[in-house]
């Protein structure tokens, strides 16, 4: 009697929250996607550094608002980070985050002249983050996915989980600061309902926001 074999499950990708055992790959997309939306491994020397500015703070700090895409084998593939109250975020950021970090990476003595200077800079001015302008909007995101699962709606999904997040901690408004250059990031958040911000003197970067209200363009 011939027996039937049945078919292996499919695992399909989710949104969850950030685990600990995430942080490895955290850092790897955020490396691999740190320069205008592409691979920054090249420009900096220190995989570390990108990552000590731009996603391990959000995960040590607010960890409540931290979520990846997981590919349905536990490896996260993507994530979305934000901070409720940047103003608070800023202070805890100085305070907390950069002792532990700031002799790996040293602030520039002198005017940035390299990438890495410019990065260690940042990270260094944490309360570049602060603008008056930014008032209606207190809550601010990063979000990053590996090429591989772009533009196929797990941004969106995962954009979605996080303002209903902070909507649910009485948040008003989410906004975000990104590099001009990244053109593909910007038509992705015009979909999304984000809508520019007046920041005098912004550099090459754009401020955008949006409410954290529900919202059929986000399907929900």
């Amino acid at each position: 009697m011939k027996t039937e074999t049945k078919p292996e499950a499919k695992t399909e990708s989710f949104v969850r929250r950030y685990r600990p055992s995430d942080r490895t790959a955290l850092a790897d997309i955020c490396v691999r996607t740190a320069h205008e939306g592409r691979d920054s491994s090249g420009l900096y020397a220190d995989p570390e550094l990108m990552p000590s500015i731009f996603a391990y703070p959000y995960v040590e700090l607010e960890p409540e608002f931290a979520f990846v895409l997981d590919d349905g084998a536990g490896r996260a593939v993507g994530y979305v980070l934000g901070a409720a109250d940047t103003d608070r975020f800023a202070l805890r950021f100085r305070t907390e985050w950069l002792p532990k970090v700031a002799a790996r990476h040293p602030e520039p003595a002198r005017e940035p002249a390299t990438p890495t200077e410019e990065m260690a800079r940042l990270l260094h001015t944490p309360e570049r983050m602060v603008r008056d302008e930014l008032a209606a909007y207190p809550a601010h995101l990063h979000i990053d996915l590996l090429p591989s699962w772009q533009g196929r709606g797990y941004g969106r999904a995962l954009i979605r989980t996080l303002l209903a997040e902070l909507r649910a901690a009485g948040v008003p408004a989410v906004h975000l600061c990104m590099v001009q250059a990244n053109t593909k990031a910007r038509a992705f958040y015009d979909r999304l309902g984000f809508a520019p911000l007046a920041v005098p003197d912004p550099g090459p970067v754009w401020y955008l926001g949006r409410p954290t209200a529900a919202d059929p363009l986000l399907g929900a």
